[in-house]
């Protein structure tokens, strides 16, 4: 039997079931996301641990997240951290921020982590100024796809090698899917071009994970 999108699905659910534990607060943190009325949009937690292992493998002391949403992706990122750490977080809308800044403190990692309130593309070069070139261990992405090719200029200057440039929806994005036909969305063709942008890139070893909507994954050589 090929794949389906029914086959996907539960392959989904069975990754959650072996690689997705997580503390109680972690579990519930999207469901009172969505009803404080956030969108459910957040990697699944078997992303979420594959985010904590990537990190911790590189030894992560500065990370930079685009797109912090409810705080979710943020918080695995964040205890990925080697001691003294810190996550850079870019979150433009002020009830996603303030929604995620209550949760960082919750959960007892408010001192590690730092929303910057704004869009990625206007915090993005003010970071590289900042962190300098190579300041950076690991850049995630989890923002407006079809911006996802500009980001990629100063996501590479910021990291380090070695470092990885991580990016969520590399495949996927729940009303669309890279297999659909160019032109039929903002989303899918940026993401596609990001994806192909890297894979050319002789900077970085690259690779895709075909986990929920797809992880790429590139390390800065």
């Amino acid at each position: 039997m090929g794949m389906t999108p029914e086959r996907w699905t539960a392959i989904g659910a069975y990754l959650d079931d072996v690689f997705g534990e997580q503390s109680e607060r972690m579990a519930t943190l999207m469901p009172r996301a969505v009803a404080a009325g956030l969108p459910d949009i957040a990697v699944s937690a078997s992303v979420g641990h594959f985010l904590h292992v990537l990190c911790r493998a590189v030894g992560a002391r500065t990370i930079v997240e685009v797109g912090t949403l409810g705080g979710y992706s943020g918080a695995w990122l964040a205890r990925g951290l080697e001691p003294g750490g810190r996550l850079i977080t870019i979150e433009p809308e002020t009830l996603h921020a303030d929604f995620a800044q209550g949760e960082f403190e919750a959960m007892g990692l408010a001192d590690r982590v730092e929303i910057r309130r704004g869009f990625g593309m206007d915090i993005l070069p003010k970071l590289v100024s900042e962190l300098g070139e190579g300041g950076v261990d690991v850049v995630f992405l989890d923002a407006i796809k079809s911006e996802y090719p500009e980001y990629l200029p100063h996501a590479k200057a910021m990291l380090r090698c070695g470092g990885l440039l991580i990016a969520d929806n590399a495949l996927g994005g729940g009303s669309w899917w890279i297999n659909d036909p160019e032109g039929s969305c903002e989303s899918r063709d940026g993401a596609d071009r990001f994806n192909r942008l890297v894979a050319e890139d002789a900077d970085f070893d690259s690779a895709c994970v075909p986990i929920r909507e797809g992880v790429l994954v590139a390390r800065r050589v």
